[in-house]
C-alpha cells in the first residue's frame, strides 16, 4: 500500500518545508511519496524546494486555481492506492499517515478520514462536523439547553463544538486539513477528481457531500493527533469578510443538496442570524475582556 501525501504551497516556503520534514520524520509505517504543488508563488522559488527535499515530486503550477485545482495537479501525479489531502500548515508529532492508512484500510465503508486536529497550543480544532440542517441550526440555538443533555448523546447528535474529539466515531464530513481517501473511492466521481467548483474554504464539506453520494461515509480518527497552525487570531475586520464568505459557501452547499426551495430560504434566514449574531458576541467579549472566542 502506498500513500501519497499531496501539499499546496503559496507562499508559505518555511511552513511549507516544515510540514515536509514532519511527515519524512515521523512516517515509518507505510509506504509514502510526497507531492508538493506549488500554485505559482509570486514569492516562492519552488526549486528551493527540491534542492531540500530531493525525493519529492514538485509539481509546478503555472496558476493559482485554489485548494481544489493544486490537489487535483497532485492527484493526477499521484502513484498511491491512498490519497491524503495534507495543508502546509500541519505539524505531525507521531505515525498519523500510517495510523489514518491503518483505519481506512479496515473501513470500506469510508469515504474520507481525518484524524484530532489541534491547534500549537493544544486546544482543539472541532473538525468531525454534521451536514447542516434546518433542525441542526435550530438545536444549535438552544445551547444551554443542548449543554444538560447526556455528553454522549448530544456529541453523537451534533458533533462540532459539542464533541471534544476523544473518541472514533462516524461523522457527516471531517476537515480537509488532513483528508484521506482511497483512489478507488474518488475513481467513482464521474470525472475521477475533486470538485474544484469552490476556490477556497468549504470544499471539504461539499467533497464529504459527494462521497456520501457515492455511498460512502465519513470517519473520525481520535487515535492519533496533527498540529494545524491555522490562524486563530484574525482581526475583527476580516473575521466579518470570512464569516460573509462562509455564509456564501454555505448556502450554496445547501443549495447543491436541496436546491433553492422553501427548506432552502427557511435555511438561510436561521443561519444568518444565528452566525451574526455569534459574530457580534464575540466582537462584544473581544472589546470587553480582550479574549478572541474561538
Amino acid at each position: 500500500m502506498l500513500v501519497s501525501v499531496i501539499i499546496i504551497n503559496y507562499n508559505t516556503f518555511q511552513i511549507t518545508c516544515d510540514c515536509i520534514e514532519s511527515v519524512i520524520r515521523y512516517t515509518k509505517g507505510v509506504d509514502y511519496e510526497v507531492i508538493l504543488v506549488d500554485n505559482a508563488s509570486p514569492k516562492d522559488n519552488p526549486d528551493e524546494f527540491l534542492a531540500r527535499f530531493p525525493g519529492i515530486t514538485l509539481i509546478k503550477s503555472k496558476e493559482n486555481g485554489g485548494f481544489a485545482k493544486g490537489n487535483n495537479l497532485g492527484i493526477a501525479a499521484a502513484k498511491g492506492d491512498m490519497l491524503l489531502l495534507l495543508n502546509s500548515d500541519t505539524l505531525l508529532t507521531e505515525d498519523s499517515i500510517a495510523m489514518a492508512a491503518a483505519e481506512l484500510q479496515r473501513r470500506p465503508d469510508v469515504g474520507a478520514l481525518s484524524v484530532r486536529l489541534v491547534y500549537p497550543d493544544g486546544k482543539l480544532q472541532h473538525t468531525a462536523r454534521r451536514f447542516r440542517s434546518v433542525r441542526n441550526e435550530v438545536l444549535d440555538l438552544l445551547r444551554p439547553l443542548m449543554m444538560m443533555m447526556p455528553y454522549k448523546k448530544r456529541s453523537a447528535l451534533l458533533l462540532n463544538q459539542y464533541f471534544h474529539g476523544n473518541y472514533n466515531t462516524y461523522a457527516d464530513w471531517v476537515s480537509g486539513a488532513f483528508m484521506l481517501f482511497t483512489r478507488a473511492a474518488l475513481d467513482k466521481r464521474p470525472d475521477k477528481k475533486l470538485d474544484e467548483r469552490f476556490f477556497m474554504y468549504g470544499e471539504d464539506q461539499l467533497w464529504c457531500y459527494q462521497f456520501h453520494e457515492l455511498g460512502y461515509r465519513s470517519y473520525y480518527l481520535a487515535d492519533t493527533t496533527v498540529i494545524h497552525i491555522h490562524n486563530a487570531s484574525t482581526a475583527p475586520g476580516k473575521q466579518l469578510q470570512l464569516l460573509r464568505k462562509f455564509l456564501e459557501l454555505e448556502l450554496k452547499i445547501m443549495e447543491y443538496r436541496t436546491g433553492k426551495n422553501l427548506y432552502y430560504y427557511v435555511f438561510s434566514f436561521i443561519l444568518t442570524i444565528k452566525e451574526m449574531l455569534r459574530y457580534y458576541i464575540k466582537i462584544a467579549v473581544f472589546k470587553l475582556f480582550k479574549h478572541r472566542i474561538r
